[in-house]
């Protein structure tokens, strides 16, 4: 994929024929007098864009479910991934809220991490492998006689 984002001729609302390359991967601000069309190009221009060409790769079963947004006054558009937009009026007021909480991507990376993450200790920074049973009681009994130590598990409820 390209290493810019490449806008020519963006037209939505005030935005006049703007022609525009933008570093991908780069924290990018767009600053202006109100009116100046930073919401246009933010907003109505890349995000919807993004967001539309996202709903198109999807089966149309799954496109019923989601409205689609009309195609941006653009002329093009090269360099652009799936877009996520969260606008400042629409954030929860819960303080401990997070672009992952907002927009629930939390779960999913909390998942990914847990299953391909590689668990490692927070002293030493080993890798942590699993134990059998009779390696953890083998590990106890290898240590001196008055050793204190404790034993940690989960306790589990229900199951599903």
């Amino acid at each position: 994929m390209a290493d810019m984002l490449v806008i020519r001729g963006a037209r939505e609302h005030n935005l006049k024929n703007l022609d525009l390359e933008l570093p991908r991967d780069k924290l990018i601000v767009f600053t202006g007098l109100s009116g100046s069309g930073k919401s246009s190009l933010a907003f109505d221009t890349i995000y919807a864009e993004g967001q539309r060409r996202y709903v198109e790769s999807l089966s149309a079963y799954a496109r019923q479910f989601l409205g689609q947004m009309d195609k941006p006054d653009v002329d093009f558009i090269e360099g652009l991934s799936p877009a996520v937009s969260i606008d400042q009026k629409s954030t929860s007021r819960n303080p401990r809220s997070t672009v992952g909480t907002i927009t629930e991507v939390h779960d999913y990376l909390r998942l990914l991490y847990a299953r391909a993450g590689e668990p490692h200790c927070p002293l030493c920074g080993e890798p942590i492998s699993r134990q059998t049973p009779q390696q953890i009681v083998d590990q106890v009994l290898a240590l001196e006689p008055g050793t204190r130590f404790q034993v940690l598990a989960p306790v589990v409820r229900t199951r599903k």
